[in-house]
């Protein structure tokens, strides 16, 4: 794991020398998923803005293809093609494998609902007590670190036992205290961390994706 890891945090430094001095810290949030995706535990990403986006985007690049194949297990592909000889063996051929990830921004209608009739900043944290569970890890986005509903979604992860992989400029304000690791970037207006954000969660979602099916 640490070889294939290594290399792709290396090209990411190289690329973006800045990064260097937390690279201890990408390797472990890197690390901490891995393990996950290979224990098939759930990712519950969430963040505000611009992180909501980047939230979808980590969740694209994990439940399906990012660069390498992911054919399904022979034993599903079988069972497929079994329970539907005319459509099976398409969705054996097609369907692909992938990390069992959730994006908290996604369910508008829960979300506004537990808005409107309890409180808008317990979103996420009601969502991740439902469908959080031990050794799940909780990846949240927050460019200042202090987001109230991200902050409360952390609290409830650790009550449920989960792993809390932080993103946040540099300081890593409240939210540091609450992760197992916590990437600080070292900048601080927000769009800038966001930029560092990117290369970051895509080199860790190609180290996932290396681990299982490369």
């Amino acid at each position: 794991m640490k070889d294939k890891t290594n290399i792709l945090i290396n090209q990411l430094i190289d690329r973006y020398g800045e990064l260097a001095p937390i690279r201890d810290d990408i390797e472990t949030a890197a690390s901490i998923l891995i393990t996950a995706a290979r224990k098939q535990k759930k990712i519950l990403v969430c963040g505000n803005g611009g992180s909501c986006a980047d939230a979808d985007h980590i969740v694209g690049e994990l439940a399906k293809s990012f660069i390498l194949p992911r054919p399904l297990e022979d034993s599903l592909r079988a069972e497929l093609e079994r329970i539907d000889p005319e459509k099976g063996p398409l969705m054996a051929k097609s369907l692909q494998s992938g990390v069992s990830a959730i994006n908290l921004n996604s369910h508008q209608a829960l979300n506004s609902a537990f808005a409107n009739d309890v409180d808008p900043a317990l979103n996420f944290a009601q969502q991740v007590i439902v469908y959080g569970g031990r050794s799940d890890v909780l990846w949240a986005l927050t460019t200042s670190g202090n987001s109230k509903n991200i902050l409360n979604a952390a609290v409830a992860a650790k009550a449920k036992g989960m792993k809390i992989v932080g993103f946040t400029g540099s300081g890593g304000g409240q939210l540091k205290s609450l992760c197992d690791v916590c990437i600080c970037v070292p900048r601080d207006e927000t769009y800038k961390v966001q930029e560092l954000h990117l290369p970051i969660y895509h080199s860790i979602c190609l180290a996932v994706e290396q681990n299982l099916w490369g």
